[in-house]
């Protein structure tokens, strides 16, 4: 499953038999052909699952031009978004109480949420509209009519209201973690990311991948990944430090 952070919209949710490196790597790919994803716009935050860490899925990130970034190891809230996702889907009262009979029924009730998340579900977190109303530029419209709405009932009944109205703007900035008033932003870590990618080219994985006929492309994709990470690093330092 695919979240996007800004909007909470499911970009994409599929049931497979078992994880893999291979799974994530098609659902990525599909996700971005889907949703037109140019190179260089997209950051993939995940945990440290192995299928997220995998060769495929690295090699396959890179052929997309999207840049992969890790939750740090032991940090249980790197990845709050998905975890409240997941949170609100096992609360669900459809949620099944027995296992699914084959993967079939299993993508029939992930699709059924999906539809119910991004379509219907008032978001909290965005003002209480829903993903899909803030992923295709609707909430502006929504939450000035609701903000009409406010100060129409205040001006009516102005004994009823001891402060301002509900705050009906648009959530403008997004964060993986808020940030600390005594340090730097926690979660979104670059450096987790060059650290993983190191740790990746020791491997026995990138040894029996130069072996192969492909070594040649590997190299100067990891020439390109490095060089890429590095300027990321340098833009992440500077903003971090204005």
């Amino acid at each position: 499953m695919i979240v996007d952070i800004w909007s909470r919209k499911i970009i994409a949710a599929q049931v497979f038999a078992e994880e893999s490196m291979d799974h994530s790597a098609m659902l990525s790919a599909h996700a971005c052909m889907t949703h037109g994803v140019q190179p260089e716009e997209l950051v993939l935050h995940s945990d440290n699952g192995g299928p997220l860490k995998g060769a495929t899925m690295l090699v396959t990130l890179h052929r997309l031009g999207v840049i992969p970034s890790f939750s740090r190891p032991s940090v249980s809230n790197d990845n709050p978004y998905s975890e409240s996702l997941f949170r609100t889907m096992k609360y669900r009262p459809e949620y099944p109480s027995k296992p699914f009979e084959n993967i079939e029924q299993a993508q029939s009730w992930v699709d059924g949420f999906v539809f119910w998340y991004n379509t219907q579900h008032l978001h909290s977190s965005i003002r209480y509209v829903t993903p899909d109303d803030r992923h295709f530029g609707r909430e502006e419209h929504i939450l000035a009519n609701r903000r009409k709405v406010y100060e129409k009932a205040q001006s009516r009944n102005p004994n009823r209201w001891s402060k301002n109205i509900r705050n009906w703007n648009p959530v403008s900035m997004v964060r993986l973690n808020p940030e600390k008033k005594d340090g730097p932003i926690t979660g979104f870590s670059m450096w987790e990311s060059r650290e993983k990618f190191t740790d990746f080219m020791k491997s026995e994985h990138m040894e029996k991948i130069m072996k192969t006929g492909l070594a040649d492309k590997v190299k100067n994709w990891t020439t390109e990944i490095k060089a890429s990470l590095f300027t990321i690093e340098q833009a992440w330092h500077v903003a971090s430090h204005d």
